[in-house]
């Protein structure tokens, strides 16, 4: 693997938020997406303007037994910190160790338990949005994890098993107490997925009765969402998961509008090079084959709603070589601007 490379982009003042002694420049979180929330994606979010990127949701058994799968999930470079870890499992030794490791590995800034994974294999090991409903193994679990390290600590949860919310009220509250340092809540229930409305009420009512900072997640689409959320939920921060894969400056849109009640769009020219930069970033660190496959759908996300998308979308499907995707873009490029 080679070290990635980005363009520099114009810095701009953002508001300082704080998880423990943790400095945050911003107050956007990218949220962790199994198969993309990878080194070159979080490195490309985070030169879009990001302040905390995720990793991919990290099996605690994977690093306990040096699965090199799972190793690889924890590659990072310096330039994209402050990042956030983020582990999932369901026995409080195994995650403690894991933790232990990823501190010693000094690759994070932050340590995330999942608590929201509504996947079946996961649920099926105990894990994730399952840890909801057992209040005394997650206590355990996150009592555990604290002895076990320095970082700061969070937890994603979801509201639960049904729409009450109450579950999240009680696993935030035990977390609190267990030393954890910030809340990211998806208001949705283990059976919504990603279907149907985020009830924003629930991240309102988290907030009022927690002392540590809550990080509200779930339905925003753009900078105005996220405002709303923050003016509704009195929320400390915001994280963006699906939209930031169609428009990497979201986060950046977000804080810029969160300050000034304005922001930029990227021009054309601005997209059409950030598609190429992410597809060097692909090549330089999964090797051209791989990157050419994972590329013909990750690239789509970027022109969603241009004219003529549909036929860019179809010459992607026969991508084999970084040539020929340059060479695509820069044609799309000419036919729509």
């Amino acid at each position: 693997m080679q070290t990635l490379t980005l363009t520099p982009t114009l810095k701009v003042k953002k508001n300082l938020m704080k998880i423990k002694n943790l400095k945050i420049h911003g107050k956007t979180f990218l949220a962790p997406l199994a198969g993309i929330t990878n080194l070159p994606f979080r490195l490309l979010v985070k030169d879009c303007g990001c302040a905390v990127v995720c990793s991919e949701m990290i099996s605690a058994k994977g690093i306990f037994y040096n699965s090199e799968k799972t190793l690889t999930l924890l590659s990072s470079e310096k330039k994209e910190q402050p990042l956030s870890v983020q582990l999932f499992g369901s026995d409080p030794g195994s995650m403690a160790r894991a933790a232990k490791v990823v501190q010693d590995l000094k690759v994070a800034s932050v340590i995330d338990i999942n608590f929201g994974c509504s996947v079946k294999k996961i649920i099926k090991q105990g894990a994730g949005i399952a840890l909801m409903k057992e209040p005394k193994r997650s206590e355990q679990l996150l009592t555990a994890v604290r002895k076990a390290i320095d970082l700061p600590l969070t937890i994603k949860l979801r509201s639960g098993w049904d729409h009450s919310g109450q579950q999240a009220f009680e696993l935030a509250h035990i977390a609190q107490d267990s030393g954890v340092d910030a809340i990211i809540l998806h208001p949705r229930t283990a059976g919504q997925g990603f279907k149907g409305k985020a009830n924003w009420d629930i991240i309102a009512k988290l907030k009022q009765q927690l002392s540590i900072p809550v990080i509200g997640n779930g339905d925003i689409k753009c900078a105005e969402d996220a405002r709303k959320m923050v003016t509704f939920t009195k929320c400390d921060a915001v994280m963006v998961g699906r939209a930031a894969m169609k428009n990497p400056f979201i986060l950046s849109q977000i804080d810029e509008f969160l300050e000034t009640g304005s922001y930029q769009t990227p021009s054309h020219h601005k997209i059409f090079r950030t598609m190429e930069q992410l597809a060097h970033m692909y090549v330089d660190y999964f090797g051209e084959e791989p990157a050419c496959k994972m590329l013909r759908s990750r690239l789509s996300w970027f022109v969603k709603g241009m004219p003529k998308s549909s036929a860019f979308r179809r010459k992607l499907s026969h991508i084999n070589s970084e040539k020929d995707v340059v060479t695509l873009i820069k044609e799309f490029e000419i036919d729509v601007t």
